[in-house]
């Protein structure tokens, strides 16, 4: 487990207390981690959540922890697969504006949310993006997709990149900059995701994708470092200083995630887009303040999907 440093989204959570508590459905919250994170959610006064799972034993977890429980809802019902359900069905009846999962499977979890009769999917493709506060990067890194696309074709990296994008604009980035990741710089008939990331930037010329800059293909050196690039002779407006990098697939990015939070102490919070709401996913070995730090994106999130939806 990692420990993460409590300054590392500290604009983020300023962010999400001036907005206050907004509602949050977690779905089976009966390990001591996610309990504790919805409990901090509320004690910091970013979230309400509605805790969704067997009532009995969330309620004794709690006296062992000897976490005040207070006048937070619970909703009992009898197993984690009944509490993924009831969780994502508060959401769809507009009572929470986030969902996190608790101490149950990921599948489990994702099958309720992506239901195509009952669930929240929308016209766009889920996919889980990373911010990562690394000290020696001068802004936030978010890396998607680490988490839940294994091998995207060229139509899901287009939502994948687009899902980012909006998270970006929603933390306050206004034109964030994606540098689409792959082995060489150069495009190669060889490597797929060359040609993914040349299509990409093409698709992000004729408005396809909006709302940012991209380029790619770029190696992890010239995307991250200007001396790289320049040695490179690469001229673009991103290598150097993505916010976002666009991996190839989901081990890629799994590795670059855990490699930046484990080698180089970064701090991580992670995010689902493309649901009806954002969703709170975290890791089972996430510590309680990488679930609050995603609690706080959340709440960033929703609140900027608020606004946006009522202009």
């Amino acid at each position: 487990m990692m420990t993460h440093d409590d300054n590392a989204f500290a604009n983020i959570m300023a962010q999400a207390h001036r907005n206050g508590p907004i509602p949050m459905a977690v779905a089976h919250p009966c390990s001591r981690e996610a309990l504790q994170g919805a409990v901090e959610a509320a004690d910091n006064n970013i979230a309400t959540p509605i805790l969704v799972g067997p009532a009995g034993k969330i309620r004794k977890l709690a006296d062992e922890m000897e976490l005040e429980l207070g006048d937070l809802q619970i909703i009992d019902v009898p197993h984690s697969h009944a509490a993924a359900e009831k969780a994502v069905e508060l959401v769809r009846n507009s009572q929470a504006d986030i969902l996190m999962k608790g101490s149950l499977h990921t599948d489990e979890f994702m099958h309720e949310v992506l239901d195509r009769r009952t669930g929240i999917r929308t016209d766009r493709r889920i996919s889980h993006t990373f911010i990562m506060k690394v000290e020696s990067y001068p802004r936030y890194l978010f890396i998607t997709d680490a988490a839940i696309n294994i091998e995207p074709d060229l139509t899901t990296k287009l939502h994948i990149c687009q899902n980012a994008i909006d998270l970006a604009h929603a933390l306050g980035i206004s034109q964030p900059k994606v540098a689409i990741l792959s082995a060489v710089e150069t495009v190669t008939p060889e490597i797929r995701s060359t040609i993914d990331a040349a299509a990409l930037c093409k698709m992000a010329e004729r408005g396809q994708i909006t709302g940012a800059l991209l380029d790619g293909p770029l190696a992890f050196d010239n995307a991250i470092s200007h001396a790289a690039a320049d040695t490179k002779g690469i001229h673009s407006s991103v290598a150097g200083e993505p916010d976002i990098l666009l991996v190839p697939d989901l081990v890629s990015g799994n590795m670059l995630a855990k490699q930046l939070t484990y080698l180089a102490a970064a701090s991580s919070a992670g995010i689902v887009m493309g649901a009806r709401v954002p969703i709170v996913l975290t890791s089972r070995a996430d510590d309680a303040q990488g679930r609050l730090a995603s609690t706080a994106v959340a709440n960033v999130l929703a609140r900027h999907r608020r606004i946006r939806d009522h202009v």
